[in-house]
């Protein structure tokens, strides 16, 4: 048994608690999941839930993994033609729209026939919320229950926490913050105002929050509200994951967190590891700047070299590896791909080349794969470059974490293409960046340098 079927034993205790007073107690959120699961039907079936932060959704994520569904938790505010180009792909049985106003749960029954589905597959996250991935992460219960149970050990949480939704539940770092708690037997705090609005911290005060999540932006807007300076007598503690925090930043949470006796954690994680990989713990956070700490409980972490062997040496570059139980069975690309059994057996090769220090803390120094974090999510340029080639456009997308850097043959398409990916995946317009070459680089074998374009992109700015 684990923490999706074991939330009636804490009872009456409020298991959820929104921004305009409603709340669910553990043993009313069990029951309402297992109505909600008997009208889904015993047979297993391929269900969209589209999320918002809200008492709905949690109810329809726990119904449809209680009766041993595959759900995908798919973001309400994502582009339309992106979602149903994503249906149509999969063709999931039903759609669990939880992003309406009233109280009620829409139920659609999309498609009857039968789904080929993998006995253990329990829940399907795409690798790029904010673009629409068809590539999916796929995870199971035992996924689940792994990540949730270390998060809970190494962050020693209990059932006095109270955490509030910083992050969306579609996103593998916002969901691991509600299985971790729901563990516990937490009350969770879920509200969808941000972190800039008033409305969120009148709620964060008065619902006594204990602990604060967040990517790298999140803590760049928790820096100009000057967090320092608010009364929050109940905040215990902060975590960090979604792409690396700048030095500076570490260092400035860092010290305001210990003068007021608040753990800060930076942690590392993919959602192909069910959200966590590696934390750093709050007593290293100053002196290990910039690291990404240790494995988490009950999971290993190594390097290798490019002939595929294990690297003993500190300050030694090599692909990190990740072993653990919240390892995904795969990636699903295809409605096929969902019937296919474990195809990793625990052994995660990140894509990171990273390396660790005397004693043996982590370091990130760089990318075997083509993709940033925008804001937390994960984006592979590739997938925006062919969006734009189908709109006609010809360019080529290079960047870094919180900058997509967009190159084109011709200056005159600028704005239109800023626009296009603006609205396309709603992307802030800051972290979007044009400029004009002659002819894109390519090496003597006709590969495109991709890292040429990036020095490109540089060396006009200082010119």
């Amino acid at each position: 048994m684990n923490f999706i079927h074991n939330l009636a034993d804490f009872g009456s205790k409020i298991a959820l608690l929104d921004d305009v007073g409603k709340s669910l107690s553990y043993q009313d959120l069990s029951k309402k999941a297992d109505v909600l699961s008997a009208k889904i039907g015993s047979n297993k079936k391929f269900i969209i839930v589209k999320c918002k932060n809200n008492i709905k959704t949690i109810i329809a994520y726990i119904a449809a993994l209680r009766g041993n569904h595959a759900v995908l938790m798919l973001d309400s505010e994502l582009d339309s033609s992106l979602s149903e180009q994503l249906i149509a792909h999969y063709k999931p049985n039903i759609l669990l729209d939880c992003s309406t106003e009233d109280d009620e749960i829409q139920h659609q029954e999309i498609n009857d026939e039968k789904q080929d589905l993998h006995p253990d597959l329990a829940l399907l996250l795409s690798t790029s919320g904010s673009t629409g991935s068809p590539k999916l992460v796929k995870l199971t219960q035992k996924n689940l229950q792994a990540n949730a149970a270390s998060i809970a050990e190494y962050l020693q949480l209990d059932h006095s926490e109270s955490p509030i939704t910083t992050l969306p539940l579609h996103y593998s770092y916002g969901l691991s913050i509600i299985n971790s708690h729901l563990l516990v037997g937490a009350k969770i705090l879920l509200t969808s105002h941000s972190i800039v609005s008033k409305e969120f911290w009148h709620f964060f005060k008065t619902a006594e929050a204990s602990s604060l999540a967040g990517v790298p932006y999140t803590y760049e807007m928790l820096k100009r509200l000057r967090i320092e300076r608010m009364e929050l007598p109940s905040l215990r503690y902060m975590t960090q994951a979604g792409g690396k925090l700048a030095p500076p930043l570490v260092e400035h949470f860092a010290t305001i967190t210990a003068e007021k006796n608040i753990h800060f954690y930076t942690m590392y994680g993919q959602t192909e590891a069910t959200a966590r990989i590696s934390y750093l713990p709050a007593d290293k956070v100053l002196t290990k700047t910039g690291s990404i700490g240790i494995a988490i409980p009950s999971g290993k972490i190594s390097l290798e070299d490019s002939s595929g062997n294990i690297i003993s040496t500190p300050k030694t570059d090599g692909e990190l590896i990740y072993q653990g139980d919240n390892v995904m069975m795969g990636y699903a690309e295809s409605a096929s791909d969902l019937a296919l059994g474990d195809q990793l057996n625990g052994t995660l090769r990140t894509g990171d080349i990273a390396q660790f220090d005397e004693e043996g803390f982590f370091y990130i120094t760089g990318r075997l794969k083509r993709f940033i974090k925008i804001f937390g999510n994960r984006v592979n340029l590739e997938e925006i470059e062919h969006e734009l080639e189908t709109q006609g456009f010809e360019c080529k997308c290079v960047g870094e974490d919180n900058l997509l850097i967009i190159a084109t043959l011709d200056a005159n398409n600028h704005e239109e293409i800023q626009q296009y990916i603006s609205q396309k995946y709603h992307f802030h317009h800051s972290v979007i960046k044009l400029y004009s070459v002659a002819k894109f680089p390519l090496n003597s074998s006709g590969k495109l340098q991709y890292s040429q374009l990036f020095d490109l992109y540089q060396s006009q700015l200082t010119s």
